[in-house]
């Protein structure tokens, strides 16, 4: 009897050691790297592997082969490893983490080119099953990406570089499902760009910008949005592109209808331009009915341009004043006397009050100008484009509106 007890309990034991296992022994390598190729030719990228390989629930990739849609492809010499992979129901895959080791690459030979990267990671990444891949599924692929420092030299000289990249998302409820809202982060630090070689491809252009003093930017770029995806709402309240010394740049956004079903119509749209004839008449028929319909869908809630200058626009002031042969307060005092004569050739009266007082004031002391659009009420971008013939009516739609200094 305790022989059959023992011989029945080792048995119930390797069929649950089975059922364990089983889920790591179907993962297939080719299988899942065809996935990764697929979902992401939907969104323009084309990528290739040569060999994978199985490793508990990781997959090791090597040969692989990255590009843009229609343009030319470039060797990764370097394996890349999906790890903590979950198959999904759908054909689809969850991976906790895709790793690939520093970079450091020769990218070009005249003039030579090369780059370094370094702590390159993806956490997070999502690849829906079936043929076609849904605008929804696609906001989801992944949920953070994050580098470390990022150089790349021409001839020896570093010309752009970073500190750190990190952008991410949350979804809710959870990637992978029917999410109803998401918000997204991205964070680009210590970015440096030097433009002192530009004189070597445009002389005209480099001798401007060495006038300005932009031969050397260093600053960061910071964005933040939510959106929900049973309205479509998205708020970006924050895209900021700070450059030390130079200025300040911020573009805040607040659309509605956004929607799973619009950005379908949108990527439909893109589809049938890519596979048409786009000069046919029968295709710029589809495309503009396509594009009504997707207007009238997409409303603006408010919209914001702000710009705090740091130096940028006093050495711009200078340097057209003595390209002038003048000074920099009669340059001014000239604009500033252009301006009015200026907008009443545009044939919008009403955009005289709106533009000249904070325009002059900012002329006269630098330091911010606000453009706003805050519609009384969200307004569709089909009424206003409608509105674009009358401009006057045009510019009370949308509550245009423009400060200085404040």
């Amino acid at each position: 009897m305790r022989i059959t007890k023992s011989v029945s309990l080792m048995l119930l034991a390797g069929v649950a050691s089975i059922g364990v296992v089983q889920p790591s022994m179907a993962l297939e390598a080719q299988a899942f790297l065809d996935r990764v190729t697929l979902v992401y030719k939907t969104i323009g990228y084309d990528l290739s592997f040569g060999e994978g390989r199985v490793e508990g629930d990781s997959v090791i990739a090597t040969g692989v082969k990255a590009g843009i849609a229609g343009l030319d492809t470039f060797d990764l010499p370097t394996e890349i490893t999906f790890s903590g992979i979950t198959e999904r129901d759908d054909g689809g895959y969850l991976v906790d983490e895709v790793s690939i080791p520093d970079v450091d690459a020769e990218f070009a030979k005249k003039p030579a080119g090369h780059v370094t990267l370094s702590d390159i990671k993806l956490e997070g990444l999502y690849l829906p099953g079936g043929e076609t891949v849904p605008a929804e599924a696609l906001l989801q692929l992944v949920t953070s990406v994050s580098t470390g420092p990022l150089s790349v030299t021409r001839d020896g000289q570093e010309v752009f570089s970073y500190a750190s990249f990190l952008a991410g998302s949350t979804f809710t409820p959870a990637q992978g499902e029917p999410i109803t809202d998401l918000t997204s982060q991205m964070a680009i630090t210590g970015l440096n760009v030097d433009l002192s070689t530009v004189k070597e491809e445009d002389p005209s252009a480099g001798a401007v910008i060495e006038a300005l003093g932009l031969e050397s930017l260093s600053g960061d770029i910071n964005q933040h949005l939510t959106w929900s995806m049973a309205d479509g709402h998205m708020v970006m309240d924050q895209f900021l592109l700070d450059f030390a010394d130079v200025g300040a740049l911020d573009i805040n956004l607040d659309v509605t209808g956004l929607t799973p079903a619009a950005l379908e119509q949108l990527y439909a749209m893109q589809a049938a331009a890519a596979v048409s004839d786009p000069t046919s008449e029968e295709a710029q028929s589809a495309q503009m009915m396509a594009g009504m319909q997707l207007m009238q869908a997409i409303s603006i809630v408010s919209a914001k341009v702000r710009y705090d200058d740091a130096s940028l626009a006093g050495k711009l002031l200078d340097f057209f004043a003595s390209q002038s042969g003048g000074d920099r307060a009669t340059f001014v005092a000239g604009i500033k006397s252009m301006l009015p004569t200026l907008i009443d050739q545009s044939g919008i009266p009403t955009l005289k009050d709106v533009v000249v007082p904070p325009v002059s004031a900012f002329l006269d002391d630098p330091q911010s100008l606000e453009v706003t659009v805050q519609p009384e009420n969200p307004t569709t971008l089909l009424v206003l484009t409608a509105a674009a013939a009358n401009p006057a009516r045009l510019i009370a739609a949308l509550g245009l509106a423009i400060t200085a200094n404040e």
